[in-house]
C-alpha cells in the first residue's frame, strides 16, 4: 500500500483499491499518516493536494486508483522551532535516518510550557536540512522519563515508508520495565485505550478507546516470598498509543515502579524518581533499501542499580 515518491519536496501516491469508498480526507491520513486529519483538510481547501490533478472536497468518496499528489506548505516562520545545539547519543545515522539513544529527562517536541530545549531542537541543529520534513522527522515519540531508542526520518519519503511500516505493524519495538506485583509468566494485554474520562490529561482502557495491543514476558522476578514483590517484564508493542506500556501494565495491576501517574493504589518498596521504563530494541525495514535493520541500547544506569539493589535485597534475604 506504502508506494511513495518524491519530486521537488511534493508526495506522490496511488490510491489503494482497498480505500475505496472511504472519504477523501480519510485516505489521505491512511496513505500518509505523519500529517493529522485536520491538516489533510486544510490542505485539500488550499490546493495543497491535487487528486488526479485536480482539487477536491474532503467528503469525496475514493474509487481507488486516484493519483494524489501532495505539496506540504512551508511552516510560517512565527511556529517554526528554533535550532538548539546538544549532545544527542546517536546509535546509527545514514542519508535517510537517524537512530537516538534519548535520555531520561528530555522531552521529544515543543509543547505548552516546553517551547524549546526539546529534542526536536537539537535534531534542527544537528540536521538543519530536517526543517523540510514535518516534525523534524520524528515518527514515534517517547514520554520525557522513559529512557531509549527512537528513529527520526531525514527526508520525506523516509518519513512515509516509516510511518507505514509503525502503521502496517511491522516495526519492532520492544521495552524493558520493573513492574509492582507478580504478574504472569507471559501474556498479551489487548485493550483499547483512549482519553481517561475522569483525569483528561491521562490515558486509560476504555471502550470507546482505540485497538492497543502489548506483549509481555517476565525476565526475571525480585522479592520472592516477601510483598511486595518486583517483576522485569519485556514488552513488545504491537499498536503504538499514547502511554500505551504505562496504562495496560496497570490495568493488570503491574504498574510501573517509580510510576506517579499510572501508579494509583500499588504498594512501595522500591523508591525511583521515574516510570522504570527503557525502550532497549527498535527493528524496522531500512526506508530506502528494504534491509533489516537492528538497533539496541542498554539499560540506563539509573535502572541498572534499581535493579541491582532488588537482587542484593533477594540475596540478603535467603
Amino acid at each position: 500500500m506504502k508506494n511513495y515518491t518524491v519530486v521537488d519536496e511534493s508526495l506522490a501516491a496511488t490510491v489503494p483499491g482497498a480505500l475505496g469508498g472511504l472519504r477523501m480526507d480519510q485516505v489521505l491520513v491512511k496513505m500518509f499518516p505523519q500529517y493529522s486529519r485536520n491538516r489533510m483538510q486544510a490542505w485539500l481547501k488550499t490546493g495543497h493536494v491535487l487528486v488526479d490533478g485536480i482539487h477536491a472536497e474532503a467528503s469525496a468518496r475514493a474509487i481507488g486508483g486516484e493519483r494524489i499528489e501532495l505539496a506540504p506548505p512551508p511552516a510560517a516562520d512565527v511556529a517554526t522551532p528554533r535550532a538548539q545545539r546538544m549532545a544527542l547519543a546517536i546509535v546509527f545515522e545514514d542519508a535517510d535516518l537517524i537512530v537516538i539513544d534519548k535520555p531520561v529527562g528530555l522531552i521529544v517536541h515543543p509543547g505548552a510550557g516546553n517551547p524549546d530545549r526539546t529534542l526536536l531542537n537539537g535534531l534542527l541543529a544537528h540536521a538543519p536540512a530536517l526543517r523540510k520534513v514535518p516534525r523534524a522527522g520524528i515518527v514515534h515519540r517517547l514520554d520525557k522519563d522513559t529512557s531509549g531508542l527512537l528513529v527520526v526520518a531525514k527526508n520525506l519519503t523516509a518519513q512515509a515508508r516509516l510511518a507505514g511500516q509503525l502503521a502496517a505493524r511491522t516495526a519492532k519495538r520492544t521495552y524493558l520495565a520493573l513492574v509492582h506485583g507478580e504478574p504472569p509468566a507471559r501474556g498479551t494485554v489487548d485493550a483499547p485505550i483512549g482519553r481517561d474520562p475522569r483525569v483528561r490529561t491521562r490515558m486509560a482502557v476504555t471502550a470507546g478507546g482505540r485497538q492497543a495491543i502489548t506483549h509481555y514476558k517476565v525476565l526475571e522476578r525480585f522479592g520472592k516470598g516477601a510483598r511486595p514483590g518486583f517483576a522485569l517484564l519485556e514488552c513488545r508493542l504491537e499498536t503504538g498509543r499514547t502511554h500505551q506500556i504505562r496504562v495496560h501494565l496497570q490495568h493488570i495491576k503491574c504498574p510501573i515502579v517509580g510510576d506517579t501517574v499510572y501508579r494509583r493504589g500499588a504498594r512501595s518498596g522500591a523508591v525511583f524518581q521515574r516510570q522504570a521504563l527503557h525502550a532497549a530494541a527498535l527493528e524496522l525495514s531500512h526506508p530506502r533499501s528494504g534491509k533489516p535493520m537492528h538497533w539496541s541500547a542498554p539499560l540506563p544506569e539509573d535502572m541498572e542499580e534499581l535493579i541491582a539493589g532488588l537482587r542484593r535485597a533477594d540475596s540478603g534475604a535467603r
